[in-house]
């Protein structure tokens, strides 16, 4: 009875078994993904309770909320669509984590009236990945193509808010394709971010990559970048690889 009177029309609770996290999901908008759960998998365990974390277009808040055990501290979700912030915020609620998550649905480049520059500790982001087309200007799905083309926000807005939001040697993390990795490590270099970690992220083993995972540390030392050992999604007969079952379903 509880779980219906928090969700509204078309809307389900989606369950990250391993982190024991349930998400309020809606299919007419952009649910979280795989994407997410990596994301959160490849940030560093932090549990100092002064944290500031904030999470830039943070949809229904689902990175966030699956790192809640992993880093101590309060969360800021960053989220522009104002239907998909109050899942979010329904979310957080149905988690009883409330004391720790605040939402604000704004554009991220407005997010320095609601927390000031250079006092953030971590900052995440799964941004829109692919550049805007005709054909995504066209979708009839709005909310999608918002979430998945760079329509509302880009890149260098991604980056530049980051940068802005950390303190000196504080912590970015992102999740991107590889395709725009050039262009991802130039704006990042622009910005004062330094790249220290990279993952790739294999959808079957004889497939090229298709997700990016990279850590960056506000006016972090050049050089010294890691490349991570790989992550394969899927086996040859497509079912999910035990690293990927491990991060749903845990150990």
């Amino acid at each position: 009875m509880e779980n219906k009177r928090i969700l509204k029309k078309d809307e389900r609770i989606d369950q990250l078994y391993s982190q024991d996290v349930r998400i309020i999901q809606n299919p007419h908008y952009f649910a979280f993904s795989l994407d997410a759960v990596l994301l959160a998998d490849f940030v560093r365990v932090n549990h100092r309770q002064k944290i500031k974390i904030v999470d830039l277009c943070a949809g229904n808040g689902a990175i966030g909320l699956f790192l809640h055990d992993k880093l101590g501290g309060t969360f800021t979700e960053v989220e522009l669509q104002p239907q998909i912030a109050d899942m979010a915020s329904r979310s957080i609620a149905l988690n009883n984590l409330q004391d720790r998550y605040t939402v604000v649905n704004d554009d991220i480049a407005n997010i320095n009236e609601y927390v000031p520059k250079d006092s953030v500790d971590i900052v995440l982001c799964n941004p829109p990945y692919f550049p805007v087309t005709a054909q995504s200007q066209k979708n009839p799905n709005k909310a999608l193509a918002i979430a998945r083309h760079e329509i509302a926000t880009n890149l260098t807005t991604v980056i530049q808010k980051m940068s802005g939001l950390l303190k000196m040697n504080g912590h970015g993390y992102l999740v991107h394709r590889p395709d725009r990795l050039g262009e991802i490590l130039q704006v990042c270099q622009k910005n004062r971010l330094a790249p220290k970690r990279v993952q790739f992220i294999y959808p079957k083993p004889d497939r090229d990559a298709n997700i990016l995972l990279l850590e960056l540390i506000k006016d972090g030392k050049p050089g010294g970048m890691k490349i991570v050992p790989p992550l394969i999604v899927h086996g040859s007969d497509g079912s999910y690889t035990t690293a990927v079952q491990e991060l749903l379903y845990g150990k």
